[in-house]
């Protein structure tokens, strides 16, 4: 079952190998090691701790690089500030989903002979000028949790068109092991089990109606919220976009209540609203010993951290749902009672 789902993954996509692994973060790691990265790699500190930790794991110096505050993704020109001698690779987030600047970061790795991967683990199904996400970079990892449109209730995947670098982390996800009795790499046990492998592949049965749920949601959102002052949905790129998984909201400053006590009201009437990403990776630890000023290097991060609300989206939610949830957010800016 795992070598169906990833034979029918890979067919999706349109990419030569699938390799699939017992989770994102751990698929993470097998492909920094893979590609040999070391010293340093620059990444977004706008991203989930798993981003940085593959890399802090391995012995890996996490570099934060800025924001665009109209994307979420990693800015270029922030990147090109951040290379260093001991800059060895770049790993973009395909944040919520949205296609990273690829061109662009391809463009400068290229000029410093960097390795480049992606983060995909928000964007399966999404598309970049036409192809899906996972055919940019070396390599590109997907989560599979079940937090994800398409989950495998626990699992993630590596992505590439590499023939070496596939078959190096075959082996790295079996302790090395090429036939039975012979080990010919130092690897870990990174294998998906059979059962998720089989959840996966119901899923993929209902993707795109699970999708066309979430496009619906987004713009009832969009509708119920249109009236709303000071607030910003971030926008999906109808070109690109195709699992409109995340509903991403930003509270503009001079409110008459801040995103914390939007987010309390939100609670108090049980939906499931959440900061996400707060206060960004260079805040939380190791990052933060490590990094006492990364900050000033930050700033668009640091803004949107403040500004961020992520609301509930799927299957379980509609639009009646919706109209209150905006309501709920409307009443708490206007300073009304709820």
């Amino acid at each position: 079952m795992v070598r169906e789902l990833e034979e029918r993954i890979a067919a999706r996509l349109g990419v030569k190998h699938c390799v699939a692994i017992t989770n994102g973060t751990l698929a993470l790691e097998i492909a920094i090691r893979a590609l040999g990265l070391s010293g340093e790699v620059i990444i977004p500190s706008w991203t989930f701790i798993a981003t940085a930790h593959a890399l802090h794991w391995q012995g890996i110096t996490p570099v934060f690089a800025d924001i665009d505050p109209t994307t979420h993704n990693l800015s270029p020109a922030a990147v090109r500030d951040m290379i260093t001698s001991r800059t060895t690779g770049i790993i973009g987030v395909h944040l919520w989903g949205r296609p990273a600047p690829i061109e662009d970061l391809q463009a400068i790795a290229d000029e410093h002979g960097l390795k480049l991967m992606f983060d995909a683990a928000h964007a399966f199904g999404n598309l970049y000028q036409g192809r899906s996400i996972g055919n940019f970079g070396i390599c590109e990892v997907f989560s599979f949790h079940a937090t994800k449109t398409f989950n495998t209730m626990e699992g993630g995947a590596v992505i590439t068109h590499d023939d070496e670098l596939a078959e190096k982390m075959r082996l790295m996800r079996n302790f090395g092991f090429h036939g039975n009795d012979n080990v010919i790499y130092p690897g870990t046990n990174g294998k998906m089990t059979e059962i998720c492998a089989a959840f996966g592949l119901t899923n993929l049965e209902s993707l795109d109606d699970i999708f066309a749920v979430n496009q619906r949601n987004y713009q009832a959102y969009a509708r119920a919220l249109s009236d709303v002052p000071d607030v910003r949905l971030l926008a999906h790129d109808e070109n690109s976009s195709r699992n409109y998984q995340y509903v991403v909201l930003e509270i503009q400053e001079g409110n008459k209540a801040s995103r914390d006590e939007i987010i309390a009201a939100l609670h108090q009437n049980n939906v499931l609203a959440r900061k996400y990403f707060w206060p960004g990776v260079h805040a939380m630890q190791p990052y933060r010993d490590l990094f006492p000023h990364a900050a000033l290097l930050l700033p668009e991060t640091v803004k949107i951290a403040e500004k961020v609300i992520v609301l509930p989206t799927g299957m379980a939610v509609d639009e009646a749902m919706i109209g209150r949830i905006a309501e709920i957010i409307r009443q708490k800016i206007s300073g009304q009672s709820i």
